[in-house]
C-alpha cells in the first residue's frame, strides 16, 4: 500500500511512521510537508516504479504554502487524482472545517488526538480500514466521469 502523508509537524510525521511500523502490512509512506509539494508529488506520481501513485492520502488542513483545503479541492477537482481517497487528519474540531472538508469531497475527517497511544490507534485504524476493508479502483481503470 502506498500512502502519501501531507503533514508539516515533524513530531506527527515521526509518530505516523512509528505507528505504521507496528502494522503487519507492507506500507510505503511518502511524506511531504506543504501543500505545494503535495500537488507536485501527486501530479508526477505513477511516472516511474520509484514514484508510484498513492493508494491513500492522509492530509492535514493546516499546511504552509497551500493549505489542506486548497490541496483537497485541487485533488478532487483533477480527473487524474480524484479517485485517490483522502483522509483529513487534523487537530481542528471546528464545524466549518469539517463541513468544508466534506463539501470538497474528503473521504473522511478524523480528529488528530493529542494522546500518543490514541494517535497510534487512529493511524493503525485508518491504515487497516483502507488496506483490508475498502475496495479501491485499479489504477489501470480510467474514470469515465
Amino acid at each position: 500500500m502506498e500512502i502519501l502523508l501531507v503533514e508539516d509537524n515533524p513530531a506527527d510525521i515521526r509518530l505516523t511512521k512509528e505507528a505504521l511500523k507496528e502494522a503487519d502490512q507492507k506500507v510505503n509512506l511518502n511524506v511531504v510537508m506543504n501543500g505545494v509539494s503535495a500537488l507536485q508529488f501527486l501530479r508526477t506520481s505513477g511516472s516511474s516504479p520509484d514514484h508510484p501513485r498513492p493508494d491513500l492520502i492522509i492530509l492535514d488542513l493546516n499546511l504552509p504554502k497551500k493549505n489542506g483545503r486548497e490541496v483537497l479541492a485541487d485533488v478532487k477537482g483533477d480527473p487524474e487524482l480524484r479517485t485517490i481517497p483522502v483522509v483529513v487528519l487534523t487537530t481542528s474540531t471546528a464545524d466549518e472545517d469539517i463541513l468544508t472538508s466534506y463539501h470538497l469531497h474528503a473521504n473522511c475527517y478524523v480528529h488528530k488526538p493529542m494522546d500518543l497511544e490514541r494517535f497510534i490507534e487512529v493511524i493503525l485504524s485508518i491504515q487497516s480500514f483502507w488496506y483490508w476493508m475498502v475496495v479501491r479502483p485499479a489504477e489501470r481503470i480510467r474514470d469515465p466521469w
